[in-house]
């Protein structure tokens, strides 16, 4: 229920106009299978990497178009981290609209991805979906669009 009465006021002045969102931060265990699977398996791009030795992480963006103008997902990786991480209750899933959906998770189900929600038409009519989990289990809904 959005409706202009719900949502918060704006600063005085305040111009949303130029805000963007620029990416989804994602905490992995295993930077390399996880740069496997959104670049090879799911076909972004990698599009910078950068080691921080005295924070022991490293941080590696990916995404289907740059920074500059598309929303990319940030993958950290914490080097002494060997135990995974709790997804916790909050999070949902990040959504990827793929033009044959079907084709795409036959694909990745031979890959081994996990496919907890085969592609089909939505409960209640509509678009067809399916759920897939990267490396460390977080959901990634695709959405059948041409």
């Amino acid at each position: 229920m959005d409706d202009a009465s719900t949502a918060p006021a704006a600063s005085a002045g305040e111009d949303f106009s130029r805000f963007r969102m620029l990416h989804t931060m994602l905490r992995v265990r295993d930077l390399d299978k996880s740069l496997d699977f959104y670049t090879r398996l799911l076909g972004m791009k990698l599009l910078r990497r950068k080691d921080y030795p005295t924070g022991e992480f490293t941080l590696a963006f990916v995404g289907y178009g740059e920074e500059a103008d598309s929303t990319v997902i940030e993958l950290t990786y914490n080097w002494p981290r060997k135990e995974p991480y709790a997804l916790g209750e909050g999070f949902g899933h990040l959504a990827i609209a793929v033009p044959d959906i079907y084709g795409a998770c036959a694909r990745l189900a031979k890959e081994g991805v996990k496919i907890p929600r085969p592609p089909g038409p939505m409960k209640h009519g509509g678009a067809v979906i399916a759920f897939i989990e990267d490396p460390d289990g977080y959901k990634i809904e695709l959405i059948a669009r041409d």
